[in-house]
């Protein structure tokens, strides 16, 4: 799924909009046991209510596509007789009223999932008339086609901390605590996917509000199928393939080089506006070490590895290998922290023998914990 075709099912999570007509779920305690089950009407919620319920199942389509939200694929035979996609129909078509599909969704996020505490599994079906839209971008007045889907959240629940609170009509203050809040969702997953605007069977949409850890042993249970690399991860293994293969030449120059051009291809290609995700290949990041001057030798030891490590055709986000917002340097004792654009502001250099990270400081005042300085 692209960030447009996600966007669009999120502004659906409004009571005045969604087809949601009742939550299902179970609150699952930190030693694996279902404590209750409930099928909560949302037509029996007050306005208010409804939209905080709805607003915590939007935030499983929340974050970034190729970071947050991930896509997992089916295989043909998966898809037509595999047990996971057989489930994950079944709770589908039925629009959550099968209870045995249910409770075995539940068993295999239970089993599965290490997540430490208390925990809530919930279960939304949305039916979503697609419409079209002419060329003068106003909406046809029949829909083509309905997206039936479910989506799946798991939320931890956290128990409240006592406050002071005045209790007016004792004219006095006690204290107050709140029962067990529920946190927004750690995981969860959409399926089918919302595929060029249409429902996709062979994919589904996996959540994780955590990139350096996306929980490997749940997407094994629930889908069989491998999740691309976790983003956190990702950038790990870039930063290593770069430092092993271009071994003495890793300089403060070269690295700042490649971070530069990862920066300026996410900027252009947040200024196009493109529906289409970003992502460049071993071979384009290659260029980039050309650019800086690295020999053939090199550049070819290093395509070599990122097909090893990422896949034979695999392309990664750049957002997921550069953060777009600042260089950090890192030293035993020492970090310093540079606005992305101002790298150039930073120079390594050998003097009388003694390595340093020179910072130029001629654009304007130096402070020390607030203090002005003058150098």
């Amino acid at each position: 799924m692209i960030a447009k075709e996600v966007a669009e099912l999120r502004r659906r999570y409004r009571s005045d909009k969604s087809n949601i007509s009742h939550v299902c779920g179970c609150f699952v305690n930190e030693k694996k046991e279902i404590i209750s089950e409930f099928d909560q009407s949302l037509g029996m919620l007050n306005e208010e209510d409804t939209d905080q319920m709805l607003s915590v199942l939007k935030k499983t389509l929340s974050g970034s596509v190729g970071r947050n939200l991930l896509d997992v694929e089916f295989s043909t035979q998966q898809v037509t007789d595999g047990e996971e996609c057989q489930l994950l129909r079944r709770l589908r078509d039925s629009e959550l009223k099968d209870k045995e599909a249910i409770s075995a969704l539940y068993e295999k996020i239970i089993s599965s999932l290490i997540i430490e505490g208390n925990y809530l599994i919930l279960l939304a079906h949305d039916r979503y008339d697609v419409f079209n839209y002419g060329a003068d971008g106003k909406k046809e007045e029949d829909s083509s086609q309905v997206f039936s889907y479910f989506l799946c959240s798991i939320c931890p629940v956290k128990s409240g901390k006592p406050a002071l609170s005045y209790y007016l009509p004792g004219n006095c203050f006690r204290s107050i605590c709140a029962d067990t809040l529920l946190a927004p969702p750690e995981l969860g997953f959409l399926y089918p996917a919302f595929d060029d605007r249409t429902a996709n069977i062979y994919k589904a949409l996996y959540y994780t509000r955590n990139i350096s850890n996306s929980h490997a042993e749940l997407v094994e249970a629930l889908f069989s199928s491998p999740l691309p690399m976790p983003a956190a991860e990702q950038k790990e293994t870039f930063g290593s393939i770069l430092a092993e293969t271009m071994e003495e030449d890793c300089s403060l120059r070269v690295v700042r080089s490649v971070h530069s051009q990862l920066c300026r291809l996410i900027e252009e290609h947040k200024a196009e506006k493109s529906d289409e995700p970003l992502t460049i290949t071993g071979g384009e990041a290659g260029d980039m070490l050309r650019y800086c001057g690295m020999t053939e030798e090199k550049i070819e030891s290093f395509e070599e590895k990122f097909k090893e490590e990422f896949g034979e055709n695999t392309a990664v986000p750049p957002e997921n290998l550069a953060d777009g917002k600042q260089l950090h340097l890192k030293t035993p004792d020492v970090e310093i922290k540079v606005s992305a654009g101002n790298g150039d502001q930073l120079e390594a250099r050998t003097i009388d023998g003694v390595k340093y990270i020179l910072i130029r400081a001629d654009g304007g005042d130096v402070e020390v914990n607030g203090i002005p300085i003058r150098i």
